[in-house]
């Protein structure tokens, strides 16, 4: 197993904020990613209610709209295959795939028995551009975000696994930490998971200064100038 510059309690911590403020934080520990590594169109929450997660990304390629045109023993070696991947992991993971159709979704690959598949094999939920469906009887706690909600499996099938792929705007490779909830997901770079929360503390003081203005009856934009100046000074 890769050895990484965190550990499961590192990622656990950035479970308790939600997906903005994490990428808040990354604007801070890693300005030059400001304008990336995160979905720029909106995905479908399979439950809003659930809480963020947060492991190392599981990547693969699928297509739908028609049959692999590969020997059924082939097809069954690459979904096995792809099996074994995700469960070669030393921390819980995130699967992220990328439906290759001209028009993604035609057919779910995530449903009921695939949420409990990959929940079993180390995985808290799934990303893709893709559908998901069955969603009143996907794992517990097992969190899907997708392009659309369709009821068929179609022609599913797994094209290759392990490779980067890009679901909405964000590329993604094997092993990267993704952290997602209902907003969409982010890429966050192996050196910055550990000095995010540092950084979300401190936005959070600085934010504060503002919010707590917002509150005051004689709120005014003079006053809201010298709040924001003092809270730039806040280190």
């Amino acid at each position: 197993m890769a050895e990484h510059p965190f550990t499961l309690e590192d990622l656990e911590t950035l479970r308790q904020w939600d997906t903005p403020t994490i990428c808040n934080a990354l604007e801070t520990v890693v300005p030059g990613r400001r304008g990336h590594g995160f979905t720029v169109r909106p995905l479908v929450a399979a439950d809003r209610k659930l809480p963020p997660i947060c492991g190392l990304a599981r990547t693969g390629t699928i297509r739908a709209a028609a049959p692999s045109g590969r020997p059924a023993e082939q097809d069954r070696a690459v979904r096995l295959g792809w099996y074994e991947y995700v469960e070669r992991a030393s921390l819980p993971t995130i699967v992220v795939l990328q439906d290759l159709d001209d028009t993604p979704g035609v057919g779910a690959f995530w449903g009921e028995v695939h949420s409990a598949v990959h929940k079993a094999l180390g995985a808290q939920g799934g990303v893709t551009n893709g559908s998901i469906r069955d969603l009143d009887m996907l794992a517990p706690g097992f969190q899907l975000l997708a392009g659309v909600v369709n009821p068929s499996h179609a022609f599913v099938h797994m094209v290759a696994f392990g490779q980067e792929v890009a679901v909405h705007g964000m590329h993604v490779k094997h092993e990267d930490v993704i952290h997602a909830d209902f907003h969409g997901a982010v890429v966050i770079p192996h050196e910055a998971v550990r000095l995010i929360p540092a950084a979300i503390e401190l936005g959070a003081r600085r934010e504060k200064v503002i919010l707590d203005l917002c509150k005051d009856p004689d709120f005014s934009a003079a006053k809201l100038a010298e709040a924001i100046g003092r809270a730039s000074e806040i280190h």
